[in-house]
């Protein structure tokens, strides 16, 4: 360095180097305001979970570069921006820092948690105030269905999607829709949507204006809401009523779906409602004449219709003679029988049958038919056809405790009554002898054309074999038998051909004095007959009592005719005789 001149070493010598150090300070500490001035002007300071508004400057196959005012642009992947593909330069989005550097130096930005941490900022604001909020439905899911809320999947039950019941789901499916945000979990991250709450709110307005208007036979618009077994509910813009399936159709009908299907729109009646217009009674047929005001004037008692069997039950079968018409047929009036059966065994619901007007009464919409009057009565002849004491076959119907019912023909039954259904078996049921469907032969005993009763038997078809016993069996008769039964009071012998006598407990008595058991076989004297109540009495110690009887009488006729000219016995002889009899009849009770 070369030396300073005189005139240099004079400024050096004067100047002041402290003011000279204040000076640069001074301007140091000015440019450095303004420079960070200028920094934080263009430049942005921001927390990592802070949400800020970037633009995007440019867009590359794979990222959006978003410009955020920081030290660098940041990037997000075009995944990220799927929902939105008309995304280009220069749209403003809403960031969050994802990473301020990565290793390569570059800010990485996120636009799915920018609008997930915005998007529950909105819902949880929605939820507090009730705003509506525009949702895309983007599938189902079970119970519901799954909806696009800001970026927030939100679920909305099938439930919630209207006030009327939702059959098919998938024609919501990538809808855009208005809700209402009914609930949060803020634990799961759970946000729950409704559709229906803004209709029943629309509902609630037109609800209160209907039923303040409603009056009783006022017809108004609806729409089937729903179906059941038992009646339609019907939609009046907000109010349900219910048509009841009586009140559907003149005509009968097994299921409301006869007559309408879901969502039809349709005229009803207000029929009756409660005194708070909560329930609501509709008609539907009361639209329409009825039937019976339309049926032809000149129609009456005796003329023959044809209808179809609509109902059945066991009393009887109800035909419809005209739409909305009904007669009764009684099962008393389908057949001539007195033999009751069920209405099914005639006719089944479906078939068309021709009957006789037997009642018909216009005012209170009743008619009663018959069908046994097309042929003719069978007991207009019954005298000529069934005589007393002609012989017919029948079939046997059924019992009774006392008898049994059989059909000569149909409508001509008799009956059979238990004591005469055999001569010689004691029969305690009908089902001892014969049972229902068989064939049996019978003899008409009584006939009364009046009571339309026949009387019958059986047991007179064949000769009554007691006329036979009573010869065979007669009092005094011998019978050799066997003991059967020991029974109450005595025993029972069973002679053959059905005759079976009863014998007296002291009639069992043999001559040695015991008594006959069951299974031996002795002689028995028979001592009463009732041909009348078919009874036998028989005894086995008449057989050989009377015999000693006989012996004795003899013995004293033979004395006495030995002793004619002989003389007279005393006193002492006779006690002789009759002291060895007596002892003799001792020996013999013991």
């Amino acid at each position: 360095m070369s030396e300073l001149t005189k005139t240099q070493a004079d400024f050096l010598d004067t100047f002041n180097w402290d003011n000279y150090q204040e000076g640069i300070d001074a301007v140091d500490a000015k440019n450095l305001k303004e420079f960070e001035d200028l920094v934080a002007k263009t430049f942005i300071d921001t927390d990592q979970e802070e949400v800020v508004e970037g633009t995007v400057v440019r867009i590359t196959d794979r990222d959006a570069i978003v410009d955020i005012n920081a030290k660098s642009e940041g990037v997000i992947s075009l995944n990220e921006f799927r929902y939105n593909p008309s995304l280009k330069v220069g749209d403003k989005v809403e960031v969050l820092i994802d990473v301020r550097e990565d290793k390569t130096g570059q800010l990485v930005l996120s636009h799915r948690k920018a609008r997930t941490i915005k998007a529950w900022d909105r819902v949880i604001n929605a939820n507090e105030t009730g705003e509506i909020v525009n949702g895309f439905v983007k599938c189902r899911t079970k119970g519901g269905m799954i909806v696009d809320v800001f970026g927030i999947e939100a679920f909305l039950p099938g439930s919630q999607i209207d006030v009327k019941p939702i059959r098919d789901y998938d024609q919501y499916v990538n809808k855009m829709m208005e809700f209402k945000v009914v609930k949060i979990n803020h634990e799961f991250k759970n946000v729950v949507v409704s559709h229906k709450a803004l209709i029943e709110a629309d509902i609630e307005v037109q609800k209160k204006e209907i039923i303040g208007q409603l009056e009783k036979g006022q017809v108004l618009e609806g729409v089937v809401k729903n179906i059941t077994s038992y009646g339609v509910f019907i939609d009046l813009g907000g109010v349900d009523g219910l048509i009841h399936i009586t009140d559907l159709s003149w005509s009968r009908i097994n299921h409301p779906s006869e007559v309408l299907e879901l969502d039809q729109k349709l005229n009803v009646v207000i029929l009756d409602f409660d005194d708070e217009k909560t329930r609501i009674q509709l008609g539907l047929k009361q639209l329409h004449p009825h039937p019976w005001d339309a049926l032809d004037p000149n129609v009456a008692v005796g003329d023959k219709v044809k209808g179809k069997v609509v109902v059945i039950a066991d009393y009887g079968a109800f035909i419809e003679v005209a739409e909305g018409v009904e007669g009764l047929i009684h099962v008393s009036e389908m057949s001539w029988s007195t033999h009751l059966r069920s209405a099914q065994d005639f006719v089944k619901v479906g078939d068309v049958v021709e009957a006789v007007i037997l009642t018909l009464d216009r005012e209170d919409r009743k008619m009663s038919l018959g069908i046994k009057q097309l042929s003719q009565d069978p007991w207009t002849d019954i005298t000529s056809k069934y005589p007393v004491g002609s012989k017919h076959t029948g079939t046997v119907r059924n019992f009774t405790n006392f008898g049994v019912f059989v059909e000569l023909e149909e409508g001509i039954d008799g009956l059979v009554y238990i004591s005469d259904l055999s001569w010689t078996k004691k029969v305690k049921h009908p089902s001892e002898v014969v049972a229902v469907g068989d064939k049996i032969d019978v003899v008409v005993l009584e006939l009364d054309v009046d009571g339309r009763k026949l009387s019958l038997g059986h047991k007179q078809t064949q000769p009554n074999p007691w006329d036979k016993h009573e010869a065979a069996f007669g009092v005094g008769t011998v019978h050799t038998g066997t003991i059967a039964e020991i029974v109450d009071k005595g025993a029972t012998v069973d002679f053959g051909d059905d005759v079976v006598a009863f014998i007296p407990s002291r009639h069992l008595e043999k001559e040695d004095g015991k008594k006959l058991k069951k299974g031996e076989t002795a002689e028995f004297k028979v001592i009463e007959f009732n041909k009348e109540f078919k009874r036998v009495v028989a005894s086995h110690s008449a057989t050989f009592r009377e015999e000693e009887e006989k012996n004795v009488r003899a013995a004293a006729e033979n004395n006495s005719s030995n002793n004619t000219n002989a003389a007279p016995q005393t006193l002492g002889d006779n006690n002789d005789i009759l002291a060895a009899l007596k002892a003799k009849m001792e020996k013999g009770e013991k």
